[in-house]
């Protein structure tokens, strides 16, 4: 249901596959940024709507995202009363297996595939790891009975975990186990990070509804994640805490993944809290977070759907659950345009960026196609999908010329390649 949402321009090591295009093996595709290489697709809707390929059916409730590697995609949801992982045929949606592993009620996170294997977890922190042709289990671990994981509220865990080499990155959210890492073989845990001691007034303890991206900032590999007190940068090589800000974690839930470049780490939460633009400096052995500026809530907060960064703009839905199109100026934090037109749907807006364009995906099912240009907002079509079912959260992936939809328990696949 949460997923949040960055954007990332570094050297990492995150297996993809050969093909000229990268699968889209994980939360957000290859660089977990929400944004696709892909060229040569329709860059005007009104003319032609995206044709409907096909509609599968039987994944359960959720609002898991997907990701696709090797011809096949991968998702969750809730059915006959257990959390499953899914793998599906990438031709036309076929079911392949399911394995049951969870006791949660639906499914919020997206898989993530590493060559010949699928991790997961779900609703109440259970973590699996599965063979991808035939989903046979291989290990698995408990976030609550592991490490005594918590989460900052009610909503679940809503992780994608992180493939780093021969690590997997992941957040209980325990205060002696924020973050840890497993080897992603065997599941054996690698080192623990403990939450900042003193982490600040703002927020919860516990885990939040993000997922990890990483940061060579200073020259320092390491690991950010938004937690329930707020954003942390933890160091890779042994999990040891780096430096944290406080200032936009909320009580109920802090959801958007971090955008992150360079020396920079952008992050907003909802629940009327707002964003910041904060560089990471070294003195000496130490880090910290310097906060660059602080936009209030009625300038720029993005609830949940993500933010995506395009050179030196930013594009989201703005307003809690709100969804409202905008483009800032990363520098600067200026609104160059949007924020105050709903745009053609309604609710939160999951985006994907994709040939020099955005894919807004509104909670009500609506999809717009808006050019990622500061020049101005440019709305270039929008379609209703063939199905919709309560909140349309789970974000869009772009693939092979092809739009995939989730939406509970059905996944659809349209065309959205340009006409010759």
């Amino acid at each position: 249901m949460f997923r949040a949402i960055f954007a990332i321009v570094i050297v990492t090591s995150w297996t993809v596959s050969a093909f000229a295009e990268p699968d889209w093996n994980q939360w957000r595709g290859p660089q977990r940024n929400g944004k696709s290489t892909e060229t040569g697709l329709s860059h005007d809707w009104t003319v032609a709507e995206p044709e409907l390929i096909w509609q599968s059916k039987g994944l359960g409730k959720g609002y898991s995202s997907i990701a696709i590697s090797d011809g096949r995609i991968f998702t969750l949801g809730f059915l006959d009363d257990k959390e499953h992982l899914i793998g599906l045929s990438l031709e036309n949606g076929a079911r392949l297996w399911t394995v049951p592993f969870g006791d949660g009620d639906h499914s919020n996170g997206t898989p993530t595939v590493d060559e010949d294997r699928v991790y997961a977890v779900g609703l109440n922190g259970d973590l699996i790891c599965a063979d991808v042709i035939t989903g046979r289990e291989i290990w698995r671990k408990s976030f609550s009975e592991d490490y005594g994981g918590k989460m900052m509220s009610g909503w679940g865990y809503s992780e994608s975990p992180l493939i780093d080499g021969d690590h997997l990155i992941c957040t209980p959210g325990a205060a002696d186990a924020v973050i840890v890492a497993l080897d992603k073989h065997t599941g054996e845990t690698l080192w623990k990070s403990k939450a900042p001691a003193e982490p600040g007034p703002k927020g919860k303890d516990g885990a939040g509804y993000s997922s990890i991206v990483i940061s060579n900032a200073c020259g320092e590999k390491q690991y950010i994640q938004l937690t329930g007190r707020g954003i942390i940068g933890v160091r890779a090589s042994d999990g040891e805490l780096l430096w944290h800000y406080n200032t936009i974690a909320n009580d109920v839930a802090n959801i958007p993944t971090p955008v992150i470049w360079d020396d920079f780490v952008f992050c907003s939460t909802g629940y009327g809290t707002g964003a910041a633009l904060l560089k990471i400096q070294r003195e000496g052995d130490a880090l910290s977070a310097e906060e660059v500026y602080f936009l209030d809530a009625n300038v720029f907060q993005n609830h949940h759907g993500g933010m995506i960064r395009v050179g030196d703009h930013l594009y989201a839905g703005h307003k809690h659950n709100q969804g409202f199109p905008i483009c800032l100026e990363l520098t600067t934090g200026n609104v160059v345009w949007g924020g105050n037109k709903r745009g053609p749907g309604t609710g939160s807006a999951a985006i994907v960026f994709a040939d020099e364009h955005l894919i807004f995906r509104y909670q009500n099912g609506v999809v717009a196609l808006i050019e990622a240009t500061p020049t101005e907002y440019k709305l270039k079509g929008e379609f209703a999908p063939a199905f919709q079912d309560g909140n349309s959260w789970a974000h869009p992936v772009v693939y092979q010329g092809k739009l995939y939809l989730r939406e509970q328990d059905s996944l659809m696949c349209y065309d959205i390649a340009e006409t010759p």
